[in-house]
């Protein structure tokens, strides 16, 4: 028979935010240092508790955003990425965390507040590496976020909003190189980018980068989506992107 007098236990609801942006064409997760316990002095994702019984938990991450890294999220499409609570994951109790993603072209630097004592750009492949280790659990939260945005390359137009309004096949293909972690076959690429209809819309400039000939330059086409999708290939051993 069901206990009359069960109580559920208490359960603190927070927020994190794994931000992507590109800067010069390498991917970047925006981490700050944790000013306070647990974890003093170690790298995590901004975020923290709602702040009031009321709070409605996307408000709470924007709110973490602009407290902790001094960013305004008004501008920015938090997408719900997944809801972390394995009893463990903070010392201080039980704690269920709403992750939210964003992946976003030309992000300022940020600006380090509230119980942050310092937040930066942090390049992805430190992390991927290990060269660069997580608060809490976030090291998990971070890759879920990270397969999420490469995913999103495959089905969806998000890679020209990194490009400017002209741009080559090549510095679309650095986009891809750099979200996926791999390098790609340009002949390949420039194929399968062909392949799906209104992706890029040729200009009649060319541009050029280097030695050779000049680059056809293209623009962003109105589909976003893609069908076929430009699927990824599996990384190798020799085809990851390290630093």
């Amino acid at each position: 028979m069901p206990d009359d007098h069960w109580t559920p236990p208490p359960v603190l609801l927070a927020v994190d935010l794994v931000i992507l942006t590109l800067r010069e064409s390498v991917l970047h997760i925006l981490l700050v240092e944790r000013g306070i316990e647990p974890f003093l002095g170690a790298l995590a994702l901004p975020g923290g508790f709602l702040a009031t019984d009321t709070e409605d938990i996307l408000a709470a991450a924007h709110r973490e955003l602009r407290e902790e890294a001094d960013l305004d999220a008004a501008g920015l499409h938090l997408e719900q990425l997944g809801a972390y609570g394995a009893p463990e994951r903070d010392p201080r109790g039980r704690v269920v965390s709403v992750a939210y993603l964003a992946i976003a072209p030309g992000l300022p630097e940020p600006v380090a507040g509230t119980d942050a004592a310092r937040a930066a750009w942090t390049p992805v492949p430190e992390v991927l590496t290990h060269r660069v280790r997580l608060a809490f659990d976030h090291e998990q939260i971070f890759n879920d976020g990270l397969e999420r945005a490469r995913a999103k390359l495959e089905h969806t137009a998000l890679a020209t909003a990194f490009c400017t309004p002209a741009f080559t096949i090549t510095q679309l293909r650095t986009v891809y190189e750099a979200v996926w972690g791999v390098q790609l076959d340009p002949r390949n690429f420039h194929r399968k980018v062909h392949a799906v209809e209104d992706f890029i819309v040729a200009l009649d400039a060319e541009r050029r980068d280097g030695p050779g000939r000049p680059a056809r330059l293209f623009t962003a086409g109105s589909r976003s989506s893609l069908f076929p999708p430009l699927v990824r290939p599996t990384p190798t051993a020799t085809s990851e992107v390290l630093p």
